[in-house]
């Protein structure tokens, strides 16, 4: 974020009209208000929550943080990092909201913001050039430009198992979680799904819940956190290389601080190759994943040697080997890091003890849900407390969650229903003057939550003050510009190992909608070098009047 001082205009004096109203006040909606307020537009951010954090307001359940640390989950901004420190190597969710109110004590930010109001609809007007934007509190707004910042984990999914309604017990979705949390203690704890979030429940309930059955239907290729709590000293050595490693999000496959090793698994000895693998789990976190050997996610055979240590690992862990098993398999579930990991503390210690239990739904599918619990097809499970760690519908489903009407009376949703169409996860077809950041398309899935809203933002805020600059008043990307970018994405996903695996990067988890890679996988230099080249042909890909 640049410090440019000019007062920004809160609504055009003679018609009310917003220069660019932002939906969602995540890391992405708040880079956006910030920087464009800078440069001199009027901005209102809607935020269907009570207060600042996006993702990091609806996840709080128990255990829920961050899979960077802290030092890069954060705006790169000289004048916001240096007053600040997360508590934890890995932060919490409430060291994130923590951090959010920090940033909005600095910069002034919930002034333009309308909390606890959802955004329902938004209809172009065409002869205007204008959106009419209404919400769940009856509110209407008008705006030039409209920048949808919903993440990726907007709209949770949860399954549609029969008798879903009929618990007569406690039962949150991880997304859903009581803000003045939940009680596990004594309790009889049902969890439904292994992603990040179950694995994080399963952590903090097995301190003090009575028993914990696990349903999973694919094993988590978790990896090591190595969490640290920070001491004032190691806070302070910790900043002392923030400004390169800021610059190395930028440079790197996915906005981390880290980068693939420029060697493939077989150019080294299989003696060098495992002393690797062992500094890097001793280490912790995503170099694992995201700092491996550059073939690790293109080669089947590299893959498997990164795949056999990490079983070996946890088969050294949990002490019961049917449990291993279930957890570990012989034969992989997916290729490794073709789903996105989770980072564990001691998950593979907690499921040793005797009131975890862990349920193959393959093996023993649910049949439906009971007043009582869970019945399968060996019996029937009772719980006080039933949590649903069953993901979202990710990038797409808090866009098309909203009646989006563009052009010819187009709806988002109609025209997205059977195939996605984006310009670089900018922009699409058929809706001018409306942009996304953090959406479909774009390396979303793949980023450091914080990088991508900074460089993709900047994109947007570029381009915004281009066309307003110029004198323009609309702005559309066109049908060959988007579908030739969703055939780079497939072309990038199909050189890959990800379509190896049913994940959200390629919406396979929702059932009825078509599989279709939304997370673009070419790495961020690579997405950046195409923003680049439409930029120097003069924007290309769009039509501005």
């Amino acid at each position: 974020m640049a410090t440019i001082s000019i007062h920004p205009r809160e609504l055009d004096e003679t018609n009310g009209v917003l220069d660019v109203l932002v939906v969602g006040g995540g890391f992405a909606g708040l880079y956006q208000l910030d920087q464009l307020r800078s440069r001199g537009f009027s901005v209102k951010v809607v935020e269907a929550g009570d207060s600042l954090g996006g993702i990091w307001y609806w996840n709080c359940y128990p255990g829920a943080r961050t899979d960077s640390t802290g030092q890069i989950y954060q705006y790169s901004r000289e004048d916001l990092w240096k007053e600040w420190s997360y508590d934890e190597l890995y932060p919490s969710w409430s060291g994130v909201r923590d951090y959010f109110a920090y940033v909005d004590g600095k910069l002034d930010l919930s002034r333009d913001i309308i909390f606890s109001t959802r955004v329902t609809s938004a209809d172009f007007d065409g002869e205007r050039n204008q959106w009419t934007v209404r919400t769940d509190t009856g509110r209407t707004l008008r705006a030039r430009s409209v920048v949808i910042c919903t993440g990726f984990g907007a709209k949770p999914y949860i399954p549609n198992i029969k008798g879903l309604n009929s618990f007569a017990a406690e039962s949150h979705h991880t997304a859903l979680w009581p803000q003045e949390g939940l009680d596990m203690a004594g309790k009889r704890v049902g969890i439904i799904g292994t992603g990040s979030s179950g694995v994080q429940v399963t952590q903090e309930a097995a301190a003090d819940a009575e028993q914990i059955t696990i349903f999973q239907r694919t094993p988590n290729l978790a990896l090591p956190m190595r969490q640290q709590q920070l001491t004032g000293q190691l806070k302070e050595k910790l900043k002392e290389h923030l400004p390169e490693r800021f610059a190395q999000r930028r440079r790197s496959f996915a906005g981390f601080d880290m980068d693939f090793i420029q060697k493939s698994v077989f150019e080294v000895s299989d003696e060098e190759r495992a002393d690797t693998y062992e500094q890097m789990w001793a280490t912790g976190g995503f170099e694992l994943w995201l700092a491996n050997y550059q073939d690790i996610l293109l080669d089947e055979h590299a893959n498997r040697t990164m795949y056999d240590f990490w079983r070996n690992k946890v088969h050294q862990r949990v002490t019961d080997p049917v449990k291993a098993e279930k957890l570990a398999p012989k034969d992989p579930p997916h290729p490794f890091g073709t789903k996105r990991p989770s980072l564990e503390q001691n998950f593979y210690d907690v499921v040793n003890q005797e009131n975890v239990d862990i349920v193959d739904v393959n093996e023993d599918p649910i049949e439906r849900i009971s007043p009582t619990g869970v019945q399968t097809r060996s019996g029937l499970r009772e719980f006080d407390i039933l949590v649903f760690a069953t993901g979202f519908d990710a990038n797409r489903g808090g866009i098309t969650s909203i009646d989006i009407r563009g052009t010819n009376d187009q709806l988002l949703s109609h025209k997205w229903s059977e195939r996605l169409d984006t310009f670089m996860g900018l922009a699409t077809a058929g809706f001018p003057n409306l942009m996304f950041v953090y959406g479909p398309q774009s390396p979303a899935g793949f980023c450091n939550g914080p990088t991508c809203a900074e460089v993709q933002g900047e994109i947007v805020v570029d381009f915004l003050t281009h066309v307003r600059d110029g004198g323009y008043q609309r702005f559309e990307t066109s049908e060959d510009a988007e579908q030739s970018w969703t055939a780079h994405v497939e072309e990038v996903f199909h050189m890959s190992l990800f379509p190896r695996a049913k994940s959200w990067y390629h919406g396979a988890n929702i059932p009825g909608k078509p599989s279709q890679m939304l997370n673009y996988s070419g790495g961020l230099p690579s997405y950046f070098d195409h923003w680049e080249e439409n930029v120097a042909a003069g924007y290309k890909a769009f039509t501005l009047s």
